[in-house]
């Protein structure tokens, strides 16, 4: 499975526009999900794939995620048939709602890699929970485990989970505190990386309402959120990051308590708050995501020739 560093933003792009796609990989987000699905009218489902497939091509160098259609559709074969190969970094699956469908993209992604000639497990995947089944049965999902390992971790789409109970999305969000609680559990005790949230979309020009729901994922354990439009990803890239303040802090955590462990300490207080050694993991955690993000970020500005 190939390695992935933290996902803070990922954009959604329709397949069948890849002027888009072109504006999408320059637009901040830490990755781009080329959309086969619910963005492209039946009609041009296949011609779309092969647009994607050059899209992949030429941007080979990005993060690029597919979504495909639906494993209970007629395209999800001819999907990954088209889009499969070396240079896609990851496979988004809509729908699923059980670990019968993790086995089974696995094997279909094996059959086209071997097909193909690639490595085995090339690709990864992101099942999305989309549903009230999905939702009960995210442990499962996220405990699933095929060979190839190829799961990295689950993403949550609101809009059809409130189709399926018959609610409405609101601005405060309580009707999403359980499935975005129960999803963020299930990725923790299932040993894989933090989920992504659902987009926003009650208003898109809303970028303090975008915040908010931003807090509210990344408080329940989420990694990053999915995004619907590009100026949804300055919000969300600064949300999904520790901040000066918190950056600072932790060093400062780090540091008084390997100087009081060293004395034979290991409750301490700074600056009033009490440390011990779950307080202490926390402000490592955050210096490790500063740091990999600090990266990422310098390593992307020296490829675009920004220095």
């Amino acid at each position: 499975m190939k390695e992935f560093n933290p996902i803070r933003t990922a954009l959604f792009v329709p397949g069948n526009r890849p002027d888009r796609v072109d504006k999408a990989v320059n637009a901040g987000a830490d990755a781009v999900i080329i959309d086969l699905e619910d963005a492209v009218p039946l009609s041009q489902k296949e011609k779309t794939r092969l647009l994607v497939k050059k899209k992949i091509i030429e941007h080979r160098d990005k993060k690029l995620i597919v979504r495909i259609n639906g494993l209970d559709t007629s395209f999800a074969r001819s999907d990954l048939e088209e889009v499969l190969s070396d240079g896609l970094f990851c496979i988004m699956v809509p729908k699923v709602e059980s670990c019968v469908h993790i086995q089974e993209l696995n094997s279909l992604a094996l059959e086209i890699e071997e097909k193909k000639g690639f490595k085995r497990g090339s690709v990864s995947i992101i099942p999305m929970m989309e549903s009230a089944m999905a939702v009960e049965n995210a442990f499962e999902i996220a405990s699933e485990r095929t060979e190839p390992e190829r799961l990295f971790t689950l993403a949550f789409g609101a809009a059809d989970y409130t189709l399926d109970l018959g609610i409405e999305i609101t601005g405060s969000g309580e009707e999403l505190l359980y499935p975005r609680s129960k999803i963020a559990i299930a990725c923790r005790a299932g040993g894989i990386d933090p989920p992504l949230d659902t987009p926003f979309m009650l208003d898109l020009k809303d970028l303090k309402a975008l915040e908010a729901d931003a807090k509210r994922a990344r408080q329940l354990g989420f990694q990053g959120k999915l995004c619907v439009h590009p100026n949804q990803v300055e919000t969300c890239n600064r949300l999904f990051y520790p901040s000066e303040d918190e950056i600072l802090f932790a060093k400062k955590i780090v540091q008084a308590f390997n100087d009081a462990e060293a004395g034979g300490f290991a409750a301490i207080q700074v600056e009033g708050k009490f440390v011990d050694y779950p307080v202490v993991e926390r402000a490592r955690r955050v210096l490790k995501l500063a740091a990999v993000v600090g990266a990422q970020a310098e390593k992307s500005i020296w490829k675009d020739g920004g220095i």
